[in-house]
């Protein structure tokens, strides 16, 4: 069901729960209250139908309709457009997931439309209906808890993210692991992301801070804004760091793969040095050896008595004269 909650408010408590959104628009005709409408994956159909009754602008719609929107704020009349950019860290894949949420603001409604899993809007309204006090401010109340649930649910992916990066930096030096290369790139790709998602949130806050004595934003909601604006820095602030290891991890990474390349070489070369040298050792003897082995009927020292032990001291000498040379230029 795209409508997954939909309720009428007046002075903070739900005083009903319409089964469709004609009568929802009738009771805040009657009753003059603020409508909190929750969608989850709506059809453009049902998108149409809430834009028409509370003139959203077409622009608006559109993100809506097209989706895959940055994160972003913007007013049309007394109407704000958000697109925010929740994420969740998967502890299974160990990867970020973002989704997306549109939230439209006017004087008494709210409408929320979901396309992922989170945030956890249920888990908003319950908290805001345990505080009829906060939900009696108004549709700037709904807003500020929706931020910072958003908000909220970063912490705990930015530290699934750290904790990967902990894992890096420790196979970092832990023998050369072939793929951590492309797991740095692929956590990088996921922190920009996330950046991305972050970093526009800090700017749509201060935009509504600034806002907010010329719309008559309550205080108290004010200072509630501040204080997730904080909590956005601070997540900025952690994603930036963790950019700048995770580059800085890539470089180290390189020249530790070129500095084992490098080493291997280095011991192959050592190894076809002393191969070669024996290979040589050997090549003497095999050569005295090999003449004296054709069958020439001439030959010098052939009827020599001391021929013999001549050409075995010859090999002898030979193989001698090449291990110290070659042990002198330490090659063997």
């Amino acid at each position: 069901m795209p409508i997954i909650d939909n309720a009428v408010y007046v002075a903070g408590h739900r005083i009903d729960n319409p089964t469709n959104l004609e009568d929802t628009f009738e009771y805040m005709k009657a009753k003059k209250g603020m409508a909190w409408i929750g969608m989850f994956r709506p059809t453009p159909d049902e998108i149409q139908q809430v834009a028409h009754e509370f003139a959203l602008h077409p622009l608006a719609i559109e993100d809506a309709l097209t989706g895959h929107q940055r994160s972003k704020l913007e007013r049309y009349g007394d109407i704000l457009f958000l697109v925010l950019r929740p994420a969740r860290y998967d502890d299974a894949s160990e990867t970020v997931e973002f989704g997306e949420l549109h939230v439209f603001v006017g004087p008494d409604f709210v409408v929320t439309i979901r396309h992922a899993e989170s945030p956890d809007l249920a888990r908003v309204r319950a908290r805001l209906e345990n505080q009829p006090g906060l939900l009696a401010r108004g549709p700037e109340a709904v807003l500020y808890a929706i931020l910072d649930e958003v908000v909220d649910e970063y912490f705990p992916v930015v530290d699934g993210v750290e904790n990967d990066i902990d894992e890096i930096e420790d196979a970092l030096f832990g023998g050369g692991d072939p793929g951590l290369s492309q797991r740095i790139y692929e956590l990088s790709r996921e922190v920009i992301a996330f950046q991305r998602a972050t970093q526009p949130l800090a700017e749509m806050v201060e935009g509504l801070l600034r806002g907010a004595d010329k719309y008559g934003v309550d205080i108290e909601l004010q200072r509630a804004l501040r204080d997730v604006h904080d909590h956005v820095l601070k997540a900025i602030d952690r994603l930036s760091g963790f950019r700048a290891i995770l580059e800085n991890a890539l470089t180290v990474n390189a020249t530790l793969v070129t500095q084992r390349q490098t080493d291997t070489a280095l011991v192959q070369n050592e190894q076809v040095k002393k191969i070669s040298g024996w290979a040589a050792i050997l090549f003497g003897p095999t050569l005295v050896g090999t003449v004296y082995g054709m069958n020439f009927e001439y030959m010098p020292e052939l009827d020599w008595v001391l021929g013999y032990p001549m050409a075995l001291a010859l090999m002898a000498a030979t193989s001698a004269a090449l291990y110290l040379t070659f042990k002198r230029r330490r090659w063997l």
